[in-house]
């Protein structure tokens, strides 16, 4: 037990004397995204925070009402976005950009984003997966 309460106030986690815990968010979206992990387990991460694994599964209830952020997945391999191509009527070139100087441009919502034909496709990439994440 001594082991486990140490590594939970390295956590960030609040013991009181009378053995009650208060769980940053943080700490609670950790563990849920430990259950996560592909061959984790509720039970396993339970015992590994030292909470009862239908605790763990009201933290996961939180999650995927939208309650409880989890933390952002930290992948080694590039992240792709869904591409979503449709036909859309020609419009008319513009004014302003002559026809040497073609652009990329990504609209997502009301945000516009023109970029030079030129932009390495990795830079495109970030910039499209970056739209399709949600602020904090």
């Amino acid at each position: 037990m001594c082991a486990t309460n140490s590594f939970l106030k390295s956590l960030g986690v609040e013991i009181y004397a009378s053995g009650h815990r208060r769980w940053p968010d943080a700490v609670k979206a950790q563990a849920v995204a430990d259950t996560l992990e592909p061959g984790a387990t509720v039970n396993a991460v339970a015992a590994r925070y030292g909470v009862l694994p239908n605790q763990l599964s009201a933290w996961r209830r939180l999650a995927k009402q939208g309650e409880l952020v989890l933390p952002a997945a930290e992948l080694d391999e590039p992240v792709f976005a869904p591409l979503v191509v449709c036909d859309v009527p020609e419009a008319p070139r513009e004014p302003d950009i002559p026809a040497s100087e073609e652009v990329i441009r990504i609209l997502s919502g009301e945000v516009r984003i023109e970029l030079a034909s030129g932009t390495p496709a990795a830079q495109i990439a970030e910039i499209v997966h970056a739209l399709g994440t949600s602020p904090c």
